[in-house]
């Protein structure tokens, strides 16, 4: 592996005492789905247990009346005297009955996550503390701190007192992540605030360390600091909410630390699935371009198969002689089309012509045919 970067290490007044080289983990890949997934499933392992009484609605003595009597067939309690003689009992639809399906204390509460996603996922979030973008993303005030991740050199474990813990924050730059979380205090919204768990706050910076020389007293009681040991480093500490970014301050030997925990000798570091993610550049690329094959050319287009009793191309593959006759046929009938007003005027035009010696047939006709009056001259004829 190439050299790694240099992370500078500060003293408890917050000047530069020295460097030490970046663990390996902090350039883990981040996965922030499988974070996501095993803090959702860690996070079900602490539940405790409930469900409603296994006798609740069904205190009373109950039968149903049968058929025949026009009511429902649900439980009614016995007896009489009191209104609730009759009444329903026991269903969930009824007044004072039990709930529909009663909770049961044999829920399936925990959740078994695999070691490498949870060992992954330690490793994503450790990667992520280091990113300073992803740390002020999650809501930390880190305008201050000199260098992300930040290191303090191993008196930071024999801290002892709180106003001494309080110095030493202020001295690096964190204490405005602390003020921050402890302004953030509110009552709990709901039932909780009723359950012992009255307050809710933001969560501050995570003060991890390789051995507790009094500095579990020093920073324990101050507003969102919360500290963890970095042989039993917490997902639930490391992403709280399934986000990762969380503010670490790490002492000297918790950070050296990391190089044996993971690597060679012991847990080993997930890796990138791609060295280069831009994988548009990668395909477009000459070497890969170089040995693909040709595009293929487009699927053959079949043509819709056409009707020959109403197209003459698809007549004329199955019998050209019909579909020369179809179009001659048509060529005609086009024809006559052309043709129909000229003979149509042709034969106005006669019409008309006969027409100008109608009137003059007609009185010719109606001449002739007018009947003489024959004794006239009594019934001499001819003489």
């Amino acid at each position: 592996m190439a050299a790694r970067p240099l992370v500078s290490v500060f003293s408890l007044t917050g000047e530069k005492s020295g460097e030490t080289s970046l663990p390996a983990v902090m350039l883990a890949p981040m996965r922030p789905d499988i974070v996501q997934f095993v803090h959702t499933n860690m996070n079900k392992n602490n539940r405790q247990a409930f469900s409603v009484s296994q006798w609740a609605g069904k205190q009373v003595s109950a039968a149903s009346w049968g058929t025949g009597r026009a009511v429902a067939r649900i439980p009614r309690v016995g007896g009489g005297g009191t209104s609730r003689s009759g009444q329903g009992a026991y269903g969930n639809m009824c007044r004072g009955g039990r709930m529909f399906a009663p909770t049961k204390t044999w829920r399936k509460w925990h959740r078994k996550i695999n070691s490498t996603q949870k060992r992954y996922a330690v490793a994503s979030a450790l990667a992520a503390s280091a990113v300073p973008a992803l740390v002020m993303a999650r809501g930390h005030k880190i305008d201050d701190v000199p260098e992300i991740p930040l290191v303090v050199d191993d008196s930071i474990q024999s801290a002892k007192k709180t106003s001494a813990a309080k110095d030493i924050l202020a001295a690096i730059g964190a204490l405005d992540d602390v003020e921050k979380a402890a302004d953030s205090k509110k009552i709990r919204a709901g039932k909780g605030k009723a359950r012992n768990r009255r307050y809710v706050l933001r969560r501050g910076p995570l003060v991890i360390y390789k051995a507790n020389d009094g500095v579990e007293q020093a920073f324990r009681n101050l507003p969102g600091v919360e500290l963890c040991c970095v042989d039993r480093l917490n997902l639930l500490q490391l992403a709280p909410g399934g986000h990762m970014g969380r503010f670490c301050i790490w002492s000297q030997s918790a950070l050296d630390a990391l190089n044996t925990i993971y690597g060679e000798d012991g847990k080993s570091i997930p890796e990138d699935l791609m060295a280069n993610a831009d994988l548009a550049r990668i395909i477009n690329s000459d070497e890969i371009q170089s040995v693909l094959n040709p595009a293929k050319r487009a699927n053959k287009k079949y043509l819709r198969k056409k009707n020959p009793l109403t197209s003459i191309k698809a007549l004329a593959k199955l019998d050209p002689y019909a579909a020369a006759a179809r179009a001659s046929e048509q060529r005609a009938e086009a024809a006559r089309s052309d043709n129909k007003a000229a003979n149509l005027a042709r034969k106005r035009g006669v019409a008309k012509s006969k027409r100008q010696f109608k009137a003059q047939g007609k009185a010719f006709f109606a001449q002739v045919s007018k009947q003489g009056d024959v004794c006239k001259d009594g019934f001499n004829i001819g003489m």
